[in-house]
């Protein structure tokens, strides 16, 4: 990915923006007075538009080599890890099988770039972005409100930054990110559930901070 053409995205992001809508856009005000900052608090926002591409190939095959070094960082080859570059997180699902998250407006060049180096080899990319919106959940009291409804072990010996998981909270099903140790946690929710979810959390947030 070179400046010019992130520069060329976002000017394209930029033209657009006032057609789009997000999820959770009506929400903002009640996610912001449902939060709780401080040394025993939580915060919610969401986060839209993340670009979100789904990548699958032969892990081991010279298409991986030619990904990673376009992406300027190794596929994750260890179950539920997460590899970083710049401001791309690439994130493990399964054996053969990656989310790429970048922010808003880096889909179509990121897209681009990875179509050229996978050629004629055997694999897919498919452009998520739009199938959902992004949660961030962080504070002191994050990992107590995602205990409510996630059976995963998300204690810091088992679940820390670097590791993403798909799991379900509160029975809806979510790709779980943690993006630092404070912690904070990016939930990847289809739309439709987008608000279900918000709602979720923001009960479970009354229930954990004083």
């Amino acid at each position: 990915m070179t400046a010019d053409s992130l520069a060329a995205d976002n000017r394209a992001v930029d033209r657009l923006a006032h057609l789009r809508r997000s999820p959770l856009g009506g929400l903002a005000d009640r996610l912001a007075a449902g939060s709780a900052p401080g040394p025993r608090g939580v915060r919610l926002r969401e986060i839209p538009y993340l670009a979100q591409l789904n990548l699958r190939l032969d892990p081991i095959g010279p298409a991986a080599r030619r990904v990673a070094e376009a992406l300027g960082t190794p596929l994750p080859d260890r179950t539920a890890s997460v590899t970083v570059t710049g401001a791309l997180r690439v994130l493990w699902l399964g054996p053969d099988e990656w989310l790429v998250v970048g922010p808003d407006g880096t889909a179509p060049g990121v897209e681009q770039t990875l179509r050229q180096v996978l050629g004629d080899e055997p694999g897919s990319l498919v452009d998520l972005s739009a199938n959902r919106t992004t949660l961030e959940l962080s504070g002191p009291s994050a990992r107590a409100v995602l205990e409510h409804g996630c059976s995963l072990d998300l204690h810091p010996r088992a679940f820390g930054p670097g590791h993403c998981a798909q799991t379900t909270v509160s029975k809806v099903q979510v790709i779980l990110d943690q993006t630092d140790a404070e912690p904070t946690y990016r939930l990847l929710v289809r739309a439709s559930f987008a608000r279900y979810l918000a709602d979720w959390l923001l009960d479970a947030m009354s229930e954990s901070t004083p």
